[in-house]
Protein backbone atom coordinates (compact mmCIF):
# COMPACT_ATOMS: atom_id res chain seq x y z
CA UNK A 1 0.00 0.00 0.00
CA UNK A 2 1.42 3.51 -0.96
CA UNK A 3 2.43 5.76 2.31
CA UNK A 4 0.28 8.65 1.69
CA UNK A 5 2.23 11.81 -0.11
CA UNK A 6 3.87 14.60 2.35
CA UNK A 7 2.98 18.04 2.39
CA UNK A 8 5.49 20.35 1.54
CA UNK A 9 5.28 24.14 2.41
CA UNK A 10 7.59 26.96 1.63
CA UNK A 11 8.33 30.15 3.08
CA UNK A 12 8.88 32.80 0.31
CA UNK A 13 11.85 35.54 1.05
CA UNK A 14 15.39 34.16 0.99
CA UNK A 15 14.16 30.71 0.31
CA UNK A 16 12.14 30.31 -3.09
CA UNK A 17 12.54 34.36 -3.88
CA UNK A 18 15.83 36.06 -4.25
CA UNK A 19 14.44 39.30 -2.66
CA UNK A 20 18.02 41.08 -1.73
CA UNK A 21 18.19 41.94 -5.35
CA UNK A 22 14.71 43.14 -5.77
CA UNK A 23 14.72 45.34 -2.93
CA UNK A 24 17.94 46.69 -3.39
CA UNK A 25 17.24 47.47 -6.78
CA UNK A 26 13.82 49.26 -5.48
CA UNK A 27 15.98 51.21 -3.34
CA UNK A 28 18.34 52.49 -5.87
CA UNK A 29 15.02 53.91 -7.92
CA UNK A 30 13.66 55.73 -4.61
CA UNK A 31 16.87 57.43 -4.30
CA UNK A 32 17.64 58.39 -7.53
CA UNK A 33 13.74 59.84 -7.62
CA UNK A 34 14.49 61.78 -4.32
CA UNK A 35 17.25 62.91 -5.98
CA UNK A 36 15.92 64.39 -9.08
CA UNK A 37 13.21 66.31 -6.48
CA UNK A 38 15.46 67.58 -3.98
CA UNK A 39 18.71 69.14 -3.50
CA UNK A 40 19.21 67.35 0.22
CA UNK A 41 18.95 63.73 -1.12
CA UNK A 42 22.54 64.53 -2.29
CA UNK A 43 23.50 63.60 1.46
CA UNK A 44 21.17 61.02 1.25
CA UNK A 45 22.55 57.30 0.96
CA UNK A 46 21.78 53.66 0.12
CA UNK A 47 22.13 52.29 3.64
CA UNK A 48 20.77 55.39 5.05
CA UNK A 49 17.26 53.88 3.35
CA UNK A 50 18.03 50.59 4.61
CA UNK A 51 18.82 51.84 7.80
CA UNK A 52 14.86 53.42 7.96
CA UNK A 53 13.52 50.27 7.03
CA UNK A 54 15.20 48.50 10.13
CA UNK A 55 14.27 51.65 12.59
CA UNK A 56 10.15 50.72 11.06
CA UNK A 57 10.75 47.03 11.42
CA UNK A 58 11.89 47.29 14.51
CA UNK A 59 9.15 49.16 15.73
CA UNK A 60 6.23 47.58 13.47
CA UNK A 61 7.19 43.87 13.66
CA UNK A 62 3.60 43.07 13.86
CA UNK A 63 2.61 44.70 11.31
CA UNK A 64 1.61 43.76 7.77
CA UNK A 65 5.45 44.18 5.24
CA UNK A 66 3.18 46.33 2.85
CA UNK A 67 2.74 48.62 5.72
CA UNK A 68 6.39 48.65 7.42
CA UNK A 69 7.62 49.32 4.02
CA UNK A 70 5.41 52.37 3.46
CA UNK A 71 6.57 53.55 7.53
CA UNK A 72 10.05 53.00 6.08
CA UNK A 73 9.52 55.18 3.52
CA UNK A 74 7.89 57.83 5.19
CA UNK A 75 11.17 58.31 7.54
CA UNK A 76 13.23 58.78 4.45
CA UNK A 77 11.54 61.08 2.98
CA UNK A 78 11.21 63.34 5.74
CA UNK A 79 15.04 63.28 5.70
CA UNK A 80 14.61 65.44 2.47
CA UNK A 81 11.38 66.99 2.87
CA UNK A 82 9.57 65.09 0.73
CA UNK A 83 6.82 63.39 3.17
CA UNK A 84 4.21 64.71 1.46
CA UNK A 85 5.25 62.71 -1.85
CA UNK A 86 4.27 59.17 -0.12
CA UNK A 87 1.86 57.54 -2.33
CA UNK A 88 4.21 58.30 -5.70
CA UNK A 89 7.30 56.65 -4.02
CA UNK A 90 5.66 54.09 -2.32
CA UNK A 91 4.07 53.25 -5.73
CA UNK A 92 7.54 53.48 -7.33
CA UNK A 93 9.36 51.20 -5.06
CA UNK A 94 6.94 48.24 -5.18
CA UNK A 95 6.79 48.74 -8.99
CA UNK A 96 10.60 48.11 -9.02
CA UNK A 97 10.74 45.94 -6.37
CA UNK A 98 8.05 43.24 -7.69
CA UNK A 99 9.52 43.68 -11.45
CA UNK A 100 12.59 42.83 -9.83
CA UNK A 101 12.12 39.34 -8.03
CA UNK A 102 13.15 36.50 -9.30
CA UNK A 103 12.57 32.85 -8.14
CA UNK A 104 16.49 31.44 -6.86
CA UNK A 105 18.27 29.76 -9.80
CA UNK A 106 17.41 26.18 -7.70
CA UNK A 107 13.77 27.26 -6.91
CA UNK A 108 11.95 26.16 -9.88
CA UNK A 109 13.77 22.54 -10.80
CA UNK A 110 13.52 21.79 -7.44
CA UNK A 111 9.89 22.28 -7.29
CA UNK A 112 9.24 20.41 -9.95
CA UNK A 113 11.32 17.10 -9.04
CA UNK A 114 9.15 17.62 -5.93
CA UNK A 115 5.49 17.68 -7.74
CA UNK A 116 4.85 14.29 -8.79
CA UNK A 117 5.90 12.98 -5.28
CA UNK A 118 4.61 15.53 -3.05
CA UNK A 119 1.81 18.29 -2.50
CA UNK A 120 3.32 22.08 -2.75
CA UNK A 121 2.24 25.09 -0.57
CA UNK A 122 3.10 28.67 0.48
CA UNK A 123 2.79 30.63 2.99
CA UNK A 124 4.84 33.62 4.13
CA UNK A 125 4.90 36.54 6.31
CA UNK A 126 6.02 38.89 3.04
CA UNK A 127 3.79 40.18 0.78
CA UNK A 128 6.25 38.24 -2.26
CA UNK A 129 2.84 37.14 -4.01
CA UNK A 130 3.82 34.15 -5.90
CA UNK A 131 2.19 34.95 -9.45
CA UNK A 132 4.34 38.48 -9.12
CA UNK A 133 8.03 36.63 -8.45
CA UNK A 134 8.08 34.06 -10.79
CA UNK A 135 6.46 31.56 -9.12
CA UNK A 136 2.87 31.33 -10.45
CA UNK A 137 0.70 28.20 -10.87
CA UNK A 138 3.63 26.39 -8.58
CA UNK A 139 1.25 25.37 -5.26
CA UNK A 140 -1.74 23.73 -4.50
CA UNK A 141 -2.50 26.42 -1.62
CA UNK A 142 -1.26 30.41 -0.62
CA UNK A 143 -1.71 31.51 2.42
CA UNK A 144 -0.31 35.45 3.40
CA UNK A 145 -0.02 37.03 6.92
CA UNK A 146 -2.41 39.27 7.04
CA UNK A 147 -4.67 38.08 5.01
CA UNK A 148 -8.25 37.85 6.33
CA UNK A 149 -6.70 38.33 10.07
CA UNK A 150 -3.69 35.71 9.57
CA UNK A 151 -1.25 36.93 12.14
CA UNK A 152 2.06 36.52 11.17
CA UNK A 153 4.68 33.81 12.02
CA UNK A 154 5.57 32.39 14.64
CA UNK A 155 2.02 32.69 15.65
CA UNK A 156 0.66 29.51 16.26
CA UNK A 157 -2.56 30.63 14.26
CA UNK A 158 -0.26 31.06 11.02
CA UNK A 159 0.60 27.12 11.35
CA UNK A 160 -2.71 26.23 11.98
CA UNK A 161 -4.10 27.87 8.51
CA UNK A 162 -1.42 25.97 6.92
CA UNK A 163 -2.47 22.60 8.36
CA UNK A 164 -6.10 23.55 7.22
CA UNK A 165 -5.07 24.57 4.09
CA UNK A 166 -3.35 21.33 3.40
CA UNK A 167 -6.21 18.93 4.52
CA UNK A 168 -3.86 16.61 6.35
CA UNK A 169 -2.73 16.24 9.47
CA UNK A 170 0.48 18.06 11.18
CA UNK A 171 2.89 15.68 10.89
CA UNK A 172 2.41 14.99 7.33
CA UNK A 173 3.62 18.34 6.61
CA UNK A 174 6.78 19.83 5.62
CA UNK A 175 7.60 23.49 6.18
CA UNK A 176 10.95 24.59 4.30
CA UNK A 177 12.03 28.31 5.23
CA UNK A 178 15.26 30.09 6.18
CA UNK A 179 14.68 31.77 9.72
CA UNK A 180 15.75 29.18 12.43
CA UNK A 181 12.90 31.05 14.77
CA UNK A 182 10.09 31.83 12.28
CA UNK A 183 10.18 28.69 10.14
CA UNK A 184 12.05 25.91 12.05
CA UNK A 185 10.57 26.65 16.04
CA UNK A 186 7.42 27.61 15.14
CA UNK A 187 6.67 25.00 12.83
CA UNK A 188 7.74 22.34 15.22
CA UNK A 189 6.19 23.48 17.98
CA UNK A 190 2.53 23.44 16.16
CA UNK A 191 3.52 19.88 15.27
CA UNK A 192 4.65 19.92 11.81
CA UNK A 193 8.27 18.75 10.28
CA UNK A 194 10.88 21.68 9.77
CA UNK A 195 13.81 21.81 7.24
CA UNK A 196 16.36 24.56 7.40
CA UNK A 197 17.43 26.10 4.59
CA UNK A 198 20.24 27.49 5.70
CA UNK A 199 21.71 29.37 2.08
CA UNK A 200 24.64 31.09 4.14
CA UNK A 201 26.41 28.26 5.71
CA UNK A 202 25.83 29.95 8.82
CA UNK A 203 26.46 27.91 12.74
CA UNK A 204 23.21 26.31 13.41
CA UNK A 205 21.75 28.39 16.86
CA UNK A 206 21.96 26.68 20.05
CA UNK A 207 18.77 24.48 20.81
CA UNK A 208 17.87 24.19 16.91
CA UNK A 209 17.50 20.80 15.91
CA UNK A 210 15.22 20.72 12.27
CA UNK A 211 14.48 17.63 11.15
CA UNK A 212 16.97 18.44 8.25
CA UNK A 213 19.08 21.13 6.72
CA UNK A 214 20.22 21.72 3.69
CA UNK A 215 22.36 24.59 1.93
CA UNK A 216 20.16 24.94 -1.28
CA UNK A 217 16.72 23.56 -2.31
CA UNK A 218 18.90 20.96 -4.63
CA UNK A 219 19.49 18.88 -1.66
CA UNK A 220 15.95 19.38 -0.55
CA UNK A 221 14.24 16.00 -2.19
CA UNK A 222 16.72 13.65 -0.39
CA UNK A 223 15.81 15.30 2.58
CA UNK A 224 12.43 15.08 2.58
CA UNK A 225 12.94 11.21 1.81
CA UNK A 226 14.81 10.24 4.66
CA UNK A 227 12.16 12.57 6.84
CA UNK A 228 10.24 9.61 5.22
CA UNK A 229 12.05 7.18 5.81
CA UNK A 230 12.53 7.42 9.43
CA UNK A 231 8.88 8.47 9.76
CA UNK A 232 8.21 5.41 8.47
CA UNK A 233 10.28 2.87 10.65
CA UNK A 234 9.18 4.95 13.65
CA UNK A 235 5.34 4.20 12.77
CA UNK A 236 6.33 0.35 12.52
CA UNK A 237 5.63 -1.89 15.41
CA UNK A 238 8.33 -3.29 17.10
Amino acid sequence: MNEPRTTVVFDADETLVDLRPAVTGALVAVLDEMRRWSPAAAGVSLADLESDWNEAFGALFAAPVLEIRRAALARSLARVGLGDQLERFATIFFARRFALSRPFPDAVPTLAALRPHHLLGFATNGNSRAARCGLAGQFSFELYAHEDGLPKKPAPEFYAAVVAAAGVPAERIVYVGDSPAHDVVAAQRAGLRAIWLNRAGLPRPSGLVPDAEVPTLTELPEALARIAGLALRLSRPS
